[in-house]
């Protein structure tokens, strides 16, 4: 398709006059099908609309074939465990339960500490959602448990429900650990009754406005947050109570001021034990595809030299109550107070395992269901909040050990969580009195993979600065207005950017690439030239009411043409001519009624035959006045456009509104005035149905201005150059359209 090479080399078609040039390229100009506006296409396709499915119908349908694929359906483990090949994953499962359970062990209780609770309650918290999460979820591989940010984020709504005891009296501190024990497990009561409704209700999309630079860098900040937090713990310090917003700022500053007040023993004890760590974990790191499991770093820090002691001492954690707890029903009082941090909280676990679990599926080829995800989640928060857990999440560093010692099933999790059971149950008095230095030491060192996203700020600014926007915004906030309202700021500009980025899409000219039906931008390829006497515009982004003005403001001035001051001009142009008829028609029957009475009997033929010549040229005045061509710009003396033919390039619309609807129209009434015919191409079916049901389509634009391709429109535009209305053309803009854009 394109120009035929019949006219010989371009050099050639240089040498000719343009109108000569403008007809060989109007003749040569061609397809090798028949050119197709909308009518044509719907006709030759036979287009009709979508077949609606009605969603609900097959929800209330009853059959016991149904129920069975409900209950697959909500759960999971009945469809993969029957299959579950024993030989093959068995060995590996079981390798990877234990090495996750050696470090769930003591995260579990490091994470407790980091949510205000006793220890004890970060196993209770690695025991109950972890089986709950092997019957309901769809991820073969994420550890669901314990997890930092969510600590951290149940941690400041404990203590500010729950504050710091006036003295170290054993008294207060029972009755504040009992108090925060219940207002946290009403928390994952909450945030499980959160997240099993939007499952159920298949909310699971809510997701997809996080996007992963907001998940980073919230996660970041949130590490940052857990840092500072242990830093009372790694000194020995005693620091007052901050919440809200530069609460971090005012723990840094107080931590500052304390530092000289610092206990050695503490210092050498977390020092020590964040050295065996780090080194342990290097190790591990170094001979990972020789050692079957990880070397248990954290369980060497935990019973190391020093790390026990006998009774409770300042510092210490204390012991570990034997056996489980009953449930207990969730104290509903709480709930008013709860339920911003819980939809929060609700929100954030979910992102972070979801994220997550779509990785490992991506590398292993198997698909995760975020809706069921959800529901699992939900059921593993809200089951575990009734045996007084805390809510809980993905954990990445675990879910990476799951993954590299060879798990391919929540087999693993479900063993992890049995051994877990067994020191609840059991060696509960293996772990008694453990140093919170040590604890905070563990907590620390297993943030180094989140303080290792500060990097994303390096790459997002070589790949995407919007990206690294959202990025240090969402740092920021987070960090300064603390987690919950850190969060609602990012959410909000990222989707405020969204709109502001759809609000400045790029806007271009589009020419033909040589010998070919393609059409791209001037401005990008050399090679590509504009069609003589054709403009082709396009817009990156869909026309709403957001950008609607910006789009046609745009148009205007990459048309090079100001087409606001032609029409402006031409309206006064008639105007005058009319006036100026007015006055000469006015002075003719002034000289008539000068003509007097007393030659009315000579004259009287004279005036019948002078009076008729004047109807007659009042009549053709009037005549011309309306004709077409005397209201042209050229015969008004104004400049043409160098373009006869517009062509809206609209395949980048998804949707279109009221305002996008109105701003066309526009667009085709303000070209006309100015003589330029407008076509539209590329339009999606679904967009041209909304342009029928907004009665787009009328009398003066149909679907013959609506053609299948930017080549089928500039062809016809080429082969008709100058259409002539079949009426005259209004030069004055509606009421509605001038009202919403003046």
């Amino acid at each position: 398709m394109g120009l035929a090479d019949a006219s010989g080399p371009r050099d050639t078609q240089a040498l000719l006059s343009a109108t000569q040039a403008m007809e060989l390229r109007r003749r040569d100009y061609h397809m090798e099908r028949p050119l197709l506006n909308q009518e044509h296409l719907e006709e030759l396709g036979r287009w009709g609309s979508a077949p609606r499915t009605r969603q609900w119908q097959t929800w209330l349908q009853c059959s016991r074939a149904r129920a069975y694929a409900l209950l697959l359906q909500h759960l999971p483990v009945l469809v993969w465990l029957p299959r579950y090949p024993v030989r093959d994953w068995l060995l590996g499962d079981l390798l990877s339960g234990l090495s996750v359970a050696i470090m769930q062990l003591p995260q579990g209780l490091a994470y407790a500490l980091l949510a205000g609770l006793p220890p004890v309650f970060g196993l209770y918290s690695s025991f109950y959602p972890v089986f709950i999460y092997f019957l309901f979820g769809t991820s073969r591989h994420i550890s669901v448990g314990t997890f930092a940010v969510m600590s951290v984020m149940v941690g400041s709504v404990t203590e500010s429900l729950a504050p710091q005891a006036l003295n170290d009296s054993m008294i207060n501190e029972t009755a504040r650990d009992a108090a925060r024990v219940q207002v946290a497990s009403t928390l994952s009561v909450l945030v499980g009754l959160f997240q099993v409704g939007l499952g159920l209700i298949h909310f699971g999309f809510v997701v997809t406005y996080l996007s992963e630079p907001l998940v980073r860098g919230y996660t970041t900040a949130a590490a940052v947050q857990v840092f500072v937090s242990q830093l009372k713990y790694v000194f020995g310090l005693h620091l007052s109570s901050h919440s809200g917003p530069l609460s971090l700022i005012y723990t840094v500053l107080e931590v500052c001021w304390k530092l000289p007040q610092s206990k050695v023993g503490t210092v050498v004890t977390a020092a020590v034990a964040g050295v065996v760590l780090v080194v342990v974990k290097l190790l591990n790191d170094k001979l990972q595809q020789q050692l079957p499991m990880p070397i248990p770093g954290e369980l060497l820090t935990v019973r190391g030299p020093g790390s026990g002691g006998q009774g409770r001492r300042a510092g210490q954690a204390g012991s570990l109550p034997h056996g489980l707890v009953p449930p207990v029903a969730p104290n509903t009082q709480l709930f008013s107070k709860l339920v911003g941090s819980a939809f929060t909280i609700a929100v954030v676990g979910f992102a972070i395992a979801i994220s997550l679990g779509k990785i490992f599926a991506l590398r292993h080829a198997y698909r995760v269901d975020s809706n069921q995800e959800l529901v699992a989640l939900g059921l593993s928060n809200l089951i575990g909040g009734i045996f007084q857990c805390f809510p809980v999440s993905c954990s990445m560093s675990r879910s990476l050990v799951q993954e590299s010692t060879g798990g391919n099933s929540q087999v693993a999790g479900a063993i992890s969580s049995l051994f877990i059971l067994l020191i609840i149950v059991k060696l509960g008095e293996l772990f008694h009195d453990l140093p919170k230095a040590v604890l905070a030491a563990i907590i620390i060192v297993n943030l180094k993979g989140m303080l290792r996203q500060l990097s994303d700020m390096r790459s997002l600014w070589k790949a995407n600065r919007a990206d690294l926007l959202i990025w240090l915004v969402t740092f920021t906030a987070t960090i300064l207005l603390n987690l919950d309202l850190g969060l609602v700021v990012a959410v909000i500009f990222s989707l405020l950017l969204v709109v502001v980025r759809t609000q400045m899409p790029h806007y271009s000219v589009l020419g033909q690439v040589p010998d070919t039906d393609i059409y791209r931008d001037v401005a990008e390829y050399s090679e590509a030239k504009e069609v003589p006497g054709v403009k082709v515009f396009r817009s990156s982004a869909t026309v709403y009411f957001a950008n609607a003005e910006f789009y046609s403001d745009a148009l205007k001035q990459r048309c090079g043409v100001d087409v606001d001051f032609l029409i402006s001009q031409k309206k006064k142009l008639l105007k005058k001519q009319e006036q100026l008829k007015l006055k000469q028609l006015q002075k003719e029957e002034k000289l008539q009624k000068q003509a007097g009475p007393l030659s009315s009997a000579c004259l009287a033929p004279q005036q019948v035959s002078s009076g008729d010549k004047m109807e007659d040229a009042t009549a053709s005045g009037q005549e011309d006045s309306k004709a077409p061509d005397g209201s042209t710009l050229k015969a008004l003396g104004l400049p043409q456009p160098d373009f006869h033919s517009l062509i809206l390039d609209l395949g980048a619309l998804s949707f279109v509104d009221t305002v996008c609807l109105k701003s066309l129209k526009n667009i085709f009434h303000d070209f006309r005035e100015i003589e330029v015919e407008v076509y539209m191409a590329a339009c999606h079916s679904p967009v041209v149905s909304q342009l029928e049901a907004g009665h787009f389509f009328d009398a003066s634009i149909t679907k013959k201005h609506l053609f299948a391709s930017v080549h089928d429109a500039v062809t016809f535009a080429l082969q008709h150059p100058r259409p002539v209305p079949d009426s005259p053309v209004s030069v004055s803009r509606p009421l509605a359209c001038r009202a919403l854009f003046c």
